[in-house]
């Protein structure tokens, strides 16, 4: 049996509740592809992106919360190793979203591209602290 720690149930219960939001995304991109939403090549690429990363790191970011709690991570690490993830998935999909908006032919992202460069930090920090503390032992 399983059993999580008090910070990694109430992270996994909010992060499952994001998956109603992917869910939008998923309409979204459904009205692309039926011709009722515009969007030029570019901004296509990134919404299909934002989407794709969301999926898979809140998939990812779920696994690493029993990971972390395997691991018996607590304090600042544990802290890092269960939001690390989750937060590269918000950060790295809004990066893809937010940077493809705009009015007119948009065909390049905006600075809100380093919203992707940011949540690619929170992942590496997610991934690795879970990672030596699976290998050190954990405590």
């Amino acid at each position: 049996m399983i059993t999580l720690t008090d910070p990694s149930r109430y992270l996994a219960g909010a992060v499952l509740l994001t998956i109603v939001g992917i869910e939008f995304g998923g309409w979204f991109l459904m009205r692309v592809a039926r011709g009722q939403q515009k969007l030029t090549p570019f901004q296509q690429k990134f919404a299909r992106a934002g989407h794709a990363h969301a999926g898979v790191l809140v998939t990812l970011g779920l696994v690493c919360l029993l990971l972390a709690d395997a691991a018996g991570l607590d304090g600042a690490i544990g802290w890092a190793a269960r939001l690390g993830v989750p937060v590269a998935a918000a950060l790295i999909s809004a990066g893809f979203f937010f940077s493809s908006m705009g009015r007119g032919e948009v065909t390049r992202p905006n600075r809100l591209i380093a919203l992707i460069w940011l949540g690619a930090v929170s992942l590496a920090v997610g991934v690795v602290s879970i990672g030596v503390g699976l290998l050190a032992g954990g405590h």
